[in-house]
């Protein structure tokens, strides 16, 4: 299995990409008068759909990148956690644009998503290839909806700021690649 999805950040980077492709079929795409919607929002959807597969793929790249250059790997995983945080005012645009309200995260509902996102996320969710066993779903309910997604870039922009701060403490302790390079060489040559 690939390592990248013994991740957590990645985990979490997958079910937002699959559930932010549901909700802009859902709600952005989808004729709801009731929301507002009276035709779809193609670029709206677009853009909320490339931010959240940006996310995932960065932190993939990022990883892919751990053996040869920590410096590619720190940046690749900032710009992951910026494609989920303009994500991120996607959602809290979508609530406030449509008179929903945002979820403080004292909520019990919210609560209740970190709780899913938890069981979702976990390793042993996760078949010997590397796929969800249990899919995430949205509720049927674009506030609802909107906010767990919501919760869940929260959730992965800590994550991935705390994993890019443990990487730079990390590169600063044992130095990067091509400095180990030339330490190793300089030895070499004595």
């Amino acid at each position: 299995m690939n390592k990248v999805k013994y991740l957590l950040t990645y985990r979490y980077a997958e079910i937002i990409h699959d559930l932010t492709i549901a909700f802009t079929k859902r709600y952005i795409l989808s004729d709801l008068s009731n929301l507002g919607n009276l035709k779809p929002d193609y670029r709206q959807a677009d853009q909320m759909n490339q931010a959240a597969r940006s996310g995932k793929q960065n932190i993939v790249e990022g990883v892919g990148q751990s053996q040869t250059s920590k410096k590619g790997e720190i940046k690749l995983l900032g710009v992951a956690k910026a494609s989920f945080e303009e994500l991120l005012m996607d959602y809290e645009d979508f609530l406030r644009q449509n008179g929903f309200e945002i979820y403080p995260k004292t909520d019990p509902r919210v609560t209740k998503f970190r709780q899913l996102a938890f069981k979702l996320s976990d390793l042993r969710n996760l078949s010997d290839l590397g796929q969800l066993i249990e899919y995430p779903k949205l509720f049927n309910n674009p506030e609802d909806d909107a906010n767990f997604l919501l919760t869940l870039c929260h959730q992965v922009t800590f994550l991935l700021d705390k994993q890019i701060k443990a990487l730079e403490e990390r590169f600063i302790k044992e130095g990067g690649f091509t400095e180990n390079l030339f330490h190793k060489r300089l030895k070499n040559l004595n």
